[in-house]
């Protein structure tokens, strides 16, 4: 296993702000975050939020499921309660959205007027029975992301949806133009994506995932409501769970956002994944600790209210941190695992029934996470001390993690991970899901476009070129089994 910096030369380019004449380091990092609203049973008070706008007709996304069920119900009730609040309802979006499935959505959108948006509905990691849930509903990211594409394309009605989407896959536009102001409702605990600028799609004709990531897309307003994650099954919150876990590892030991070279020749092109800075640190390790506090809490009892409380507000933590900083390696390899799964080994998670294969997202993204913490920990020591300090329950002046040589650390982390993962029951490496060897190359070219984050993965070198290709395929030989 190779480990950060062995192969990685200088002066390679992370080439992911717009190149400017004369190359010079970044200087500067932003903070953008979309207006948090937190606490039991705040859904109720959405319908006063867009009179408080102004609002003069509402697209509320949703998907047939949700809008079913007792909250999504509340919040058709507080828009009626309004005077005046024209609104229309969109409830066909899916869970892993697509190209296809974006596309339905953004022509929906486009042939009304819409002055504002509502999101509220399904989970970004995967189909969930909806069989006998007797309280409450399942939701988040995938609807929350596709009213993110609906609103851009609103605004921009002759664009193409490749023109936004992340270089080098689309061509990664910038967004110049003031979009409508859209409301989420998370009702999963995971994906964090009621604070940030990103919207994820599965772009199924190359079998890996990417997306849009731009501030501009972040909702005006996230209302977080304990309420709607009462009835959410075990294996979702596990999941979602793990998406907050790495979201806020990946954060925290991203490049500084200084080593992020060439500067931007304009400021509304800096881009909002600009790497690990004082603020989004802040936010990544509160998530972290949360998190491996209280998942393993819910795996032993998922109706335990103050842990689901936690979480919540653990992802949100988690949404500005990595919102700001950006997530590395877990997620860039997570995509072609997720997306290759479809026409591979068809893997099926427990918990979720359904026809279609499904590798969780929070799933895909944890059967890399120690072979990939074993790989940066030489880039930032002190932050992978911190890491494996919380992991072991302890803290960072602890003899037992002083002592360990700065050499030693990725094992340590490594071991600690697989442990933490194993008390959750996740998958045992590539392998325990389907993958084999013979899939390495495959997964690892379904990694390297995922230039969004792997330019912010430290101790790579060259993405693009041999010491990219080497590394990443030594991580994910590494991650095979554990």
């Amino acid at each position: 296993m190779p480990v950060a910096g062995q192969l990685q030369t200088v002066n390679h380019l992370r080439n992911f702000a717009t190149p400017v004449p004369t190359v010079e380091k970044e200087y500067a990092f932003e903070v953008a975050a979309s207006n948090l609203r937190f606490g039991d049973g705040v859904t109720a008070e959405v319908g006063m939020d867009l009179k408080n706008m102004k609002a003069r007709k509402v697209g509320v996304l949703t998907d047939p499921n949700v809008a079913q069920l007792k909250p999504m119900k509340a919040t058709l009730a507080a828009l009626q309660a309004e005077t005046d609040l024209p609104f229309e309802v969109y409830d066909q979006v899916v869970a892993e959205p697509t190209e296809e499935s974006w596309r339905t959505a953004i022509t929906w959108a486009r042939h009304h007027d819409f002055s504002h948006f509502l999101a509220y509905g399904l989970p970004s990691i995967g189909l969930p029975s909806f069989i006998n849930y007797p309280k409450s509903s399942v939701g988040g990211g995938s609807v929350i992301d596709t009213a993110k594409a609906a609103n851009l394309f609103t605004v921009y009605k002759d664009a193409d949806l490749m023109d936004f989407i992340n270089a080098p896959i689309g061509k990664g536009l910038p967004i110049t133009k003031t979009l409508r102001p859209l409301i989420a409702i998370p009702t999963t605990a995971g994906t964090g994506s009621e604070t940030t600028g990103t919207a994820i799609l599965d772009i199924t004709s190359r079998s890996f995932k990417t997306g849009i990531a731009n501030r501009a897309l972040k909702p005006a307003l996230g209302i977080v409501d304990t309420h709607n994650t009462e009835s959410c099954p075990k294996a979702v919150q596990i999941s979602a769970g793990l998406d907050v876990l790495f979201h806020s590892m990946e954060s925290y030991t991203a490049i500084p956002y200084t080593e992020r070279i060439p500067r931007p020749a304009n400021p509304i092109l800096r881009p909002a994944y600009q790497g690990s800075n004082p603020v989004a640190d802040i936010f990544s390790l509160w998530a972290l600790r949360t998190t491996v506090e209280n998942l393993p809490r819910i795996e032993k009892n998922p109706d335990d209210g103050e842990a689901r409380r936690q979480m919540l507000l653990a992802s949100s933590f988690a949404g500005i941190g990595f919102g700001n900083a950006g997530v590395h390696l877990c997620h860039g390899m997570s995509y072609p695992i997720s997306g290759l799964n479809k026409k591979g080994p068809k893997y099926k998670h427990p918990g979720y029934i359904t026809d279609l294969p499904i590798i969780p997202h929070g799933i895909s993204v944890a059967l890399t996470g120690p072979a990939v913490f074993q790989f940066t920990a030489p880039s930032s020591p002190e932050r992978h001390r911190e890491a494996l300090a919380i992991f072991n329950g302890t803290t960072i002046s602890d003899p037992s993690i002083t002592r360990i040589p700065d050499r030693e650390l990725g094992a340590h982390l490594y071991e600690s991970i697989a442990r933490f993962l194993d008390g959750l029951g996740v998958p045992r490496g590539l392998k325990a899901v389907g993958y084999s060897a013979g899939d390495v190359e495959k997964l690892v070219e379904g990694t390297l476009p995922q230039r969004r984050v792997l330019d912010l993965a430290p101790g790579i070198g060259d993405v693009v070129g041999a010491d990219g290709r080497e590394y990443l395929t030594k991580i994910m030989e590494n991650s095979l089994e554990y």
